[in-house]
């Protein structure tokens, strides 16, 4: 690898920093990129660039968006009422993408961990408790992971969120124990939040 000169050696080990990218799989890519049109390689850069300076969170849901409200929020389609709360914009996608739910999200940015020092006050939970409190909210729909951590956490949600008139369900079985819900398929995913219970 070292024949390479400095700046393609440089791209390689920056493409080797992202996930899931070995260094075989850097050097195809930092190849592609040198074979590329150069409108190519700096629509790439602008996009990362675009992406770095304009992704924030949503300020009412904490999904990732372009502008302080994200599209959900902004909906009036959307059912203001229904509110599901999962831990990962990856795991408000796989719902959205199971055509199942048709409220508004509230998205956590992580779940309880003690083992990791991550306690209630590392994630969206007062956040959450604030929306309650602001009413407008009839049900409360906990989609959180089947791990030891989002049962945690959909547990310690249910008994803070006990003393609100409404109502606080649980996506119902179906969804693997263990399970992280971007990996779930759709049919399943679908059938889990169809058929959500009382918790």
């Amino acid at each position: 690898m070292n024949h390479y000169p400095a700046s393609i050696l440089n791209l390689i080990k920056n493409f080797g920093r992202l996930p899931g990218i070995g260094e075989k799989t850097a050097e195809r890519l930092a190849m592609h990129i040198l074979r590329a049109r150069r409108v190519e390689a700096e629509q790439l850069a602008q996009s990362i660039m675009d992406l770095k300076q304009n992704t924030r969170l949503c300020s009412k849901c904490f999904a990732l968006s372009d502008k302080e409200l994200c599209k959900i929020c902004e909906s009036p389609a959307r059912n203001q009422s229904l509110l599901c709360v999962v831990e990962k914009p990856a795991d408000m996608a796989a719902i959205e993408q199971s055509g199942a739910f048709t409220g508004v999200y509230h998205i956590l940015q992580g779940a309880l961990s003690p083992m990791d020092g991550i306690g209630p006050e590392d994630i969206k939970i007062r956040e959450l408790i604030k929306r309650v409190e602001n009413g407008n909210i009839d049900e409360i729909v906990i989609a959180t992971s089947t791990t030891v951590e989002g049962e945690a956490t959909a547990s310690y949600i249910s008994k803070e969120l006990e003393r609100f008139q409404l109502r606080i369900t649980r996506i119902a079985s179906g969804v693997p124990v263990g399970g992280d819900l971007k990996y779930v398929d759709q049919v399943t995913l679908k059938r889990a939040m169809e058929t959500r219970h009382v918790i």
